[in-house]
């Protein structure tokens, strides 16, 4: 007999419909007067990659600021013009989002790039942060032999 295992998605992630909801605006009566754009963080040898999902937002509507070890991105996405409103699930209005730096960040050397909706940051690794290698000598590997 094989037995079939259900997976119940509302069980995998309890809380994935109320971060949803107030991610969207829910909370607000389902008027779209703002949101949170979704982001992406990775991290290279050499830096820190930040993805922001903007789709619909032009480059001259996001202001990227550094303030005290604290990035923000911020800016609008206007509604759409056009039509008599049937159905809105696409937020609109204003968003921010805020990330705290390693210390030790250069916020003069962070640069951007805005292609496809996709706002990406590179914020080099601190000396610091960065993974030092540390070379073997011949003499110490007699030593060690010995």
């Amino acid at each position: 007999m094989t037995t079939l295992m259900f997976r119940d998605p509302f069980l995998a992630a309890p809380f994935r419909l109320m971060e949803e909801y107030l991610r969207t605006g829910g909370g607000n009566g389902g008027r779209g007067t703002g949101f949170t754009p979704l982001l992406d963080v990775r991290e290279t040898a050499e830096e820190y990659l930040v993805m922001v999902d903007l789709p619909g937002v032009k480059s001259e509507d996001v202001t990227i600021e550094v303030n005290e070890q604290v990035l923000t991105v911020s800016g609008s996405r206007p509604a759409a013009e056009t039509g008599e409103a049937q159905n809105v699930e696409r937020p609109y209005g204003s968003f921010s989002r805020s990330l705290t730096l390693p210390t030790g960040v250069d916020s003069d050397s962070i640069g951007a790039d805005y292609t496809d909706g996709v706002l990406t940051l590179h914020i080099p690794k601190p000396a610091a942060a960065k993974p030092k290698k540390i070379a073997i000598s011949a003499s110490a590997q007699k030593q060690i032999e010995e």
